[in-house]
């Protein structure tokens, strides 16, 4: 039982969907908090392509897969059939713990997993695990950077990149974060990705709420959604250098810890 409640009667923004946001609620709960679920991000799949098509026809010639998320891995395997994964499917590689997670709940196991869920570790660490000339196929969503990609092809591999879903911000969300930053009842803001970041920061324009962001405390999760939250001169107060909302919880904690 936790004995004190560093997080008593604050608000901390919960940047995700419905079926995402119980796990990361329920731990903001139990320090005291009061989560506010607002999903900065939503995903649809695409409309099926040619592109598309041609890749999943073509799965049994490439060497490796690679899933960076989740919801990668969901959206695939609404356009491929779980069934077929005998057929000759490649090997696979994942980032983040919940990837990993998702595959093995599927009965998939992946056969790469980085020891940092980021995609310069990721990189560093899978390229020993590739020959030269591997044929190898990223699905991702519309707004992914393209590093892994590169950096593959740098080397040698020949990697084919699809699009298989849209990243976008409910209409829904929009007029709620604004009311609630307006009226500044956002204690904590919390960010996953730097299209979180991007999210939030497009609707602070849009109504003008950059000195409602002054009193807030800002955490994130990986290197590239602090540097894209600084590089709109935010003040990041909770960066792990593990990348679970677990741990930027309990450095945003530490950091109020401080602060008293």
């Amino acid at each position: 039982m936790i004995q004190s409640l560093p997080l008593l009667d604050k608000t901390v923004l919960v940047p995700r969907g419905e079926n995402q946001a119980k796990s990361f609620s329920q731990l903001v709960e139990r320090y005291g908090g009061i989560p506010i679920e607002i999903p900065l991000l939503s995903f649809r799949p695409i409309e099926k392509n040619q592109r598309l098509n041609d890749a999943l026809l073509a799965l049994d010639t490439y060497d490796w897969i690679i899933f960076t998320s989740n919801v990668t891995v969901e959206t695939f395997f609404s356009f491929f059939k779980k069934e077929r994964v005998g057929e000759a499917f490649p090997k696979i590689a994942v980032i983040g713990k919940k990837t990993g997670e998702v595959l093995t709940e599927m009965g998939l196991s992946p056969q790469f997993v980085p020891s940092a869920y980021v995609a310069e570790t990721f990189v560093e660490e899978f390229i020993p695990f590739i020959d030269k000339d591997a044929r190898v196929l990223v699905p991702k969503g519309n707004l992914a950077r393209e590093y892994i990609a590169r950096s593959l092809t740098e080397v040698g591999a020949h990697v084919d990149e699809v699009v298989i879903y849209e990243t976008y911000m409910p209409d829904e969300s929009r007029v709620k974060l604004a009311g609630m930053l307006a009226d500044q009842q956002l204690d904590i803001l919390t960010f996953t990705s730097p299209s979180t970041v991007d999210h939030l920061m497009a609707v602070v324009k849009e109504y003008g709420l950059n000195e409602q962001l002054k009193n807030c405390i800002i955490g994130c999760i990986g290197p590239i959604t602090e540097k894209k939250l600084r590089a709109y001169g935010l003040t990041v107060h909770a960066s792990p250098e593990k990348y679970t909302v677990k741990e930027m919880i309990n450095s945003t904690i530490a950091y109020l810890d401080r602060e008293e």
